[in-house]
């Protein structure tokens, strides 16, 4: 956490909860409370994701802000203002990046993707047989990772870990209006403001990869 994660959160607390004082609120710099648990809509914000790449002078870090309904999310934006790119959904009407459609890769054969993954999602205990082939690559932001995938940058996502809700949640609604399928590591569907604001990893991908990699996982 640095004072410019908290003062972005707090400038963005301020305006969001202005514009819609019924929303709840759900924040990676907010202290947690039951109050979001019994709203329909929430807002679900990661004022910095990529805190370290932030400190570190690198560019690929985002903010990332969602909306959802009832579980759902309806809205997500990412925005990595160091690289100029804004991804932006809203449920039913497509994905964009920088006001252009995008969608995933047409990517569908296992070995051959490249995947934005964590090296520790490659250890042995996570899959049926050998971990498979694919090319690996990684980027420290969550939020960014999912733009790249439903842009076409990269084939798929994957982190295996348990994965806190601001940081996926925007991204997650991107993906599926860019033609992509996204799940967690189990294939359950993603549902956010729960009660830990946790959801048990995440896979994104088009929808023939995610199906390959969620069945070579050991589950």
């Amino acid at each position: 956490m640095t004072e410019a994660d908290l003062a972005v959160n707090r400038y963005l607390e301020k305006t969001l909860r202005l514009a819609r004082p019924e929303y709840g609120w759900l924040s990676e710099e907010t202290e947690d409370g039951a109050d979001r648990l019994s709203r329909d809509r929430v807002f679900i914000v990661d004022p910095i994701d990529g805190t370290r790449s932030f400190v570190d002078g690198s560019r690929t870090w985002a903010h990332s802000v969602a909306i959802t309904e009832n579980g759902l999310v309806t809205a997500g934006v990412i925005f990595l203002p160091q690289r100029s790119l804004l991804y932006t959904a809203a449920r039913g009407s497509g994905a964009q990046l920088n006001g252009q459609r995008i969608r995933v890769s047409a990517c569908a054969e296992i070995e051959n993707a490249e995947v934005l993954a964590a090296k520790p999602a490659l250890a042995p205990q996570h899959w049926k047989n050998d971990p498979p082939g694919f090319g690996r690559a990684y980027r420290p932001s969550l939020a960014y990772r999912l733009g790249l995938v439903a842009q076409g940058r990269f084939d798929a996502m994957m982190t295996l870990r348990p994965t806190w809700e601001w940081d996926i949640a925007a991204g997650t609604l991107i993906i599926k209006e860019a033609g992509g399928a996204c799940s967690d590591r189990t294939g359950a569907p993603l549902r956010f403001n729960s009660t830990n604001a946790q959801v048990n990893g995440v896979i994104a991908a088009g929808p023939t990869l995610h199906g390959q990699l969620l069945h070579a996982l050991e589950h």
